[in-house]
């Protein structure tokens, strides 16, 4: 049992000093994404486009919650039901919109960060 932690454990750091050499000589295809009209953009700004509109649909989605529960409020006709119900449905539209804009902040933040950290 000792001696196969031993051998384990060189395997272990001969990897560690070994694969680093290797891993700047080998090829992994990045050439190939400009030949075949991929963009050669940089990752960190694709994903921070795709933030911006995921977190742009949900936007949209809890105006129109919120829209949803004014027109219900305005409709109700003095229906304490329907007036709950749709005071019910403005005020988790509103949480949601707050939920997303302080995402959208930390989102931008933490972007902004790594752009910056590493220019």
């Amino acid at each position: 049992m000792n001696k196969i932690i031993k051998v384990s454990t060189l395997v272990f750091l001969l990897a560690l000093l070994v694969v680093p050499h290797f891993a700047g000589a080998i090829d992994l295809g990045l050439g190939y994404a400009t030949a075949t009209g991929l963009t050669s953009t940089d990752i960190r700004v694709t994903v921070s486009r795709i933030i911006n509109v995921a977190l742009g649909l949900l936007g949209v989605i809890a105006v129109v919650i919120i829209l949803v529960g004014g027109f219900k409020w305005m409709t109700a006709g003095g229906n304490e039901e329907k007036v709950t119900e749709a005071k019910k449905l403005i005020a988790a539209g509103v949480i949601g919109l707050a939920i997303i804009l302080t995402a959208y902040a930390i989102a931008a933040f933490v972007i902004n960060s790594l752009l910056k950290a590493v220019q």
